[in-house]
């Protein structure tokens, strides 16, 4: 038996377009993220890849994305779980900082490090910092020590491999075939996982925005060593490659 996952990054964000580190702020999609999440469904519908749930962060930017592919694959009923382990990593301080102006101000290299670096996060948020997560009602009842003020990317596996096992791989095992919508770090921590991507070598790996890809998982994929017989992405290929490429060429 073969189990159906495809993963898909939100659409452009309006903090993406202006080149802001977003982070756990709440920023909406942009009208080409807005494109991007319709296209996205095009995409599914155009596969035939059947999908049975969806699985999305708290943030408003991977909602919409699911809620307007779903549109377009006409499925806004299917069952839907919501999860702030999907959520993007934190980026702590930088959040909401221009990416080029840190840049300036730091140095190419140390931004390369805190936004890339497997296990080096940024700069912590101040508890009484208005951006930090305690502040925001959709996290009132969380315990306060699993609200980060700043994450690296092994922080992110760490939060979000116990939701894979627990709600999603139990969705795969049913039968379901499984969208989740999430961001870039999220995903990115998710693919490490499932390709079994080495910590040195994750920093490479950029995933475009608005872009369904799609994994064919065997009855082995929950060992680490692992893999997904088949990986794609759906739609234009080449347009998806440009699109990750651009991803890699941001500054910061």
């Amino acid at each position: 038996m073969t189990y159906t996952l495809v993963l898909l990054r939100h659409g452009q964000s309006t903090w993406n377009k202006e080149n802001l580190f977003t982070g756990w702020y709440d920023a909406d999609l942009s009208e080409e993220g807005r494109a991007e999440a319709s296209a996205a469904g095009q995409a599914l519908a155009d596969s035939g890849v059947p999908l049975d749930a969806v699985h999305t962060s708290l943030q408003t930017r991977a909602i919409r994305t699911a809620n307007l592919a779903l549109e377009g694959l006409d499925k806004l009923w299917l069952p839907v779980r919501r999860s702030w382990r999907l959520n993007e990593r934190h980026y702590g301080a930088l959040q909401g900082l221009d990416k080029k102006a840190t840049a300036d101000q730091y140095g190419l290299d140390q931004v390369k490090v805190w936004r890339r670096s497997y296990d080096i996060p940024p700069p912590p948020l101040d508890l009484d910092d208005e951006r930090h997560p305690r502040f925001d009602p959709r996290y009132a009842d969380l315990p306060p020590d699993l609200l980060p003020a700043s994450e690296c990317l092994k922080d992110v596996v760490d939060r979000m491999l116990p939701y894979w096992y627990d709600a999603i791989v139990p969705d795969l095992r049913a039968g379901r075939g499984i969208l989740v919508a999430a961001h870039g770090n999220s995903l990115r921590a998710l693919v490490k996982h499932l390709d079994g991507i080495a910590d040195d070598d994750i920093s490479e790996l950029n995933l475009p925005t608005g872009v369904p890809i799609h994994y064919e998982l065997s009855d082995a994929f929950m060992p680490a060593e692992a893999k997904p017989i088949e990986e794609r992405y759906l739609g234009d290929v080449e347009a998806a490659k440009a699109a990750a490429e651009a991803v890699a060429r941001q500054a910061g």
